[in-house]
Parts: C-alpha cells; sequence; structure tokens
C-alpha cells in the first residue's frame, strides 16, 4: 500500500497542473506590459506573479480573453487594442476648471491624480495642463487609447475557494487579504 501513495500524488498533481483558465478560476501570471514603442510600463512586482480571479473583471477585457484555455506553464505574446484595454480615449472627459473649484490644494501640479465628484459618482481625474487660472482635468484613464503588448507566463491555475467567489476576488497570498 505504501508504494501506490506516489502514484496517487502524481495523478492528483498532474490533474492539479493541467487545470486550464477557466470562469472563476484564481490564476497567478508574471507579466510584463509595453507600450508601441516597446518601453515597459508596468510588470509583476519583485518576481511575485499577479494573481486575479478570471471572469470577474479583474484584468482588461482583451487579455482576459487571451488567457482563457491556458494552463500553467504556457507563455504567451499579446496584444490587445485600445478598445479591449482601457477603451479608446474620450475628449468628452476632459475639463477644464477654474483653479478656485480645487481650493485647498495647495501642491497642485501637473500629472497629480484626483478624485473628482461627478454627475455619475467619484471619478479618477489627473491635472494635466495649468495655464494661468485654468486647470484642466483628464478622467480617462491613463493608459486610455493605447494598445497593451503584454508578455505573460502562467504560473498556476486553482478553483477559487467559496469566499473567493461570493467577494469576486482572491484572498490570500497574492491576493486580497481579509
Amino acid at each position: 500500500m505504501v508504494s501506490f501513495a506516489p502514484l496517487r500524488c502524481a495523478s492528483v498533481c498532474a490533474r492539479f497542473s493541467l487545470m486550464s483558465i477557466t470562469q472563476d478560476q484564481v490564476v497567478s501570471i508574471h507579466y510584463t506590459l509595453k507600450d508601441d514603442a516597446g518601453e515597459i510600463i508596468d510588470s509583476s512586482p519583485d518576481g511575485e506573479p499577479l494573481v486575479y480571479l478570471h471572469g470577474h473583471g479583474n484584468l482588461v477585457p482583451g487579455l482576459e480573453r487571451e488567457l482563457a484555455g491556458k494552463r500553467a506553464g504556457d507563455k504567451l505574446q499579446v496584444t490587445v487594442s485600445a478598445a479591449d484595454g482601457y477603451g479608446e480615449y474620450d475628449q468628452a472627459l476632459v475639463q477644464r476648471v477654474p483653479r478656485r473649484t480645487l481650493k485647498g490644494l495647495a501642491n497642485l501640479r501637473v500629472g497629480l491624480r484626483l478624485q473628482a465628484q461627478t454627475g455619475q459618482g467619484a471619478r479618477a481625474v489627473t491635472v494635466t495642463r495649468i495655464a494661468g487660472d485654468m486647470v484642466t482635468l483628464d478622467g480617462n484613464h491613463p493608459l486610455a487609447g493605447k494598445n497593451l503588448h503584454f508578455q505573460v507566463e502562467v504560473a498556476e491555475v486553482r478553483a477559487a475557494s467559496d469566499a473567493e467567489l461570493s467577494h469576486g476576488h482572491v484572498h490570500g497570498r497574492g491576493g486580497h487579504h481579509q
């Protein structure tokens, strides 16, 4: 009987490693994100993978779609169009406001990220220009309108826990801690 334990473990381990990425799977990936010029925009931090819950909007849609069906160990290069990434750049989300509307902000500078209250609720905006008494605020994501070039390696795929599914995000190592 003792000789069967390694075979059983090998069988279970083989099934685990063959799990493919589908809805409600917890996925760990190593990634590097570059722009059209080949400049690195972002990457998984210090060798730690990004861990997300597949099918719950935790990644840009184009990348999540390309990862579906992949398995641990798979490597891929994916180009995600702006429309399938952070969206097309929307000029309607750019607004000029008088500086006085931003009272209380002593360190107002280009590049500053703020939370603005809009008719649709809170929205992150970036100060893109200060000219005299007028400040230009941009409500687009900083990567809106840009193609995204990902190099990805799938590190792990596992079933999500009931708690992760009910909360819509990963718990524990590499995820949200509660």
